[in-house]
């Protein structure tokens, strides 16, 4: 249902350092490029992710209550996720680990403050 999402950023260079760390370890890259703008994902695979400088020129700010969440492949990679997120800048908002019997996640900000998750679905 979702097609991309675009999250905010003051610091494009900054920020673009930090998507292309959590990309390459989701095995996907940087999709398009524009002035003032970075999108990551892959044609015709899941919704992507894009990082810009607002449109009208004023100052990036976070959405109370905002969070976007990228599906991992398993516990490990969860955890990967939140190791590469902490190492590129960003700052842990909660550690890896169970939430619940089905559900395995953490919880993250990028340098921007933007709330990010990675997590898993377990059967």
């Amino acid at each position: 249902m979702i097609g991309y999402v675009t999250l905010g950023t003051n610091d494009l260079a900054r920020g673009a350092a930090f998507y292309d760390a959590i990309a390459a370890e989701l095995g996907t890259a940087r999709m398009m490029e524009w002035d003032g703008a970075i999108a990551w994902g892959t044609p015709g695979g899941g919704a992507g992710v894009a990082l810009m400088r607002p449109f009208d020129g004023n100052a990036a700010s976070v959405g109370n209550g905002v969070m976007v969440a990228f599906e991992a492949k398993d516990e490990a990679q969860v955890d990967r996720l939140h190791a590469v997120a902490l190492a590129a800048g960003g700052s842990c908002e909660g550690a890896p680990g169970p939430r619940g019997d089905s559900f395995y996640a953490a919880y993250f900000r990028d340098p921007d403050g933007n709330k990010l998750n990675a997590f898993i679905m377990k059967g």
